[in-house]
């Protein structure tokens, strides 16, 4: 079983995250709104700047949700709290880059781990692989703290960071594939194609996961089209996927097809693209807002800069990004830092 470091004055991280149904997701979702419209500061004044008062917002539909490009230029960070570690975006350079304060990193490894439990089963039973060159280069990676944080609580003999030639990463994959347990390979979109084109393998018992990107390594393409390029070079049917950033705690994960699945404390919804505080129904394209339990202490309604649409059967798919003169609603959040 998985274990966890102690929590303050003797909290549970995970009951943060026992959600039962709906209901309950919705009921926790409304309290956490009125914590964090009086206790975040740069969240309460977004609230403010759109008239939105707590006590009037009875509907998670109501709830406003923060872009997320305030990760960028303001400290969202629940008062009287400092971070014990801050995660940061990728980025040539400092500048633009976002910026998570985590108070507690208790209640984001309860997060990452119940949720790759939830989706794969018992973290014992894989070997994990990851593939990661452009957030190894750089500090405060909250992919990196996740991966090793998932190999240290028990992950399967041979786990481990891939590097070196392409070759030598092969190799070591198609060790992997025959050891008899399950793999799971993991890497950035660039790097996993570089290995799949320089050396194509046929696998049998691995799991390949794109994170996504190309970080300016390689041209960017459609999902559709990496996982077909993927497939062939690993000798597979599909491709797994995971959805998460610098600015959530928490992951959705994709089995194939690019469809998508959140942890039972996390929930995707559709804004209209016109009117970013309205929600689409399912199948209507707009962009992607996320409610993320396990951001207690910043901001668990996000307004991220990408594109999808949701599934009838509660599963959505990632469509691509605005472009920066599509982002409307931005001009709210002039907010002092």
């Amino acid at each position: 079983m998985v274990t966890f470091a102690p929590w303050p004055h003797g909290m549970d991280p995970f009951e943060t995250l026992r959600i039962e149904n709906n209901n309950a997701f919705e009921q926790r979702a409304l309290a956490l709104f009125r914590e964090q419209c009086r206790e975040v500061p740069v969240y309460a004044e977004f609230c403010r700047h759109l008239g939105v008062l707590p006590q009037g917002v009875t509907r998670l539909a109501d709830i406003p949700f923060l872009p997320i490009a305030c990760f960028k230029d303001h400290r969202v960070l629940r008062s009287g709290l400092t971070g014990e570690i801050v995660f940061q975006s990728s980025g040539t350079t400092d500048s633009g880059l976002s910026r998570h304060h985590v108070p507690d990193t208790a209640l984001y490894e309860a997060s990452f781990s119940h949720g790759f439990e939830y989706f794969y089963g018992p973290v014992q039973d894989w070997c994990i692989l990851a593939l990661l060159p452009s957030y190894q280069e750089r500090p405060g990676s909250s992919l990196i703290y996740m991966v090793e944080g998932l190999i240290a609580q028990g992950a399967a003999a041979g786990s481990g960071f891939l590097s070196g030639e392409p070759g030598t990463i092969a190799r070591r994959v198609q060790e992997a594939d025959r050891g008899g347990k399950q793999v799971l390979l993991i890497g950035v979109s660039f790097a996993l194609l570089d290995l799949a084109e320089a050396c194509p393998m046929q696998l049998r018992n691995t799991a390949v996961m794109e994170t996504g990107g190309m970080k300016g390594r390689r041209k960017e393409i459609v999902r559709e089209e990496l996982h077909q390029r993927l497939c062939k070079g690993f000798g597979l049917d599909r491709i797994h996927s995971e959805y998460g950033m610098t600015e959530l705690l928490s992951q959705a994960y994709s089995a194939g097809h690019g469809i998508f699945r959140c942890p039972p404390w996390m929930q995707v919804l559709i804004r209209d693209t016109e009117d970013p505080l309205s929600l689409n129904p399912p199948g209507k394209t707009g962009g992607i807002n996320v409610v993320d339990l396990a951001n207690r202490d910043s901001c668990a309604f996000i307004a991220t800069q990408d594109l999808g649409k949701l599934l009838p059967d509660n599963g959505f798919e990632v469509l691509g990004r605005f472009d920066h003169s599509d982002i409307r609603g931005c001009n709210l959040l002039a907010i002092s830092p």
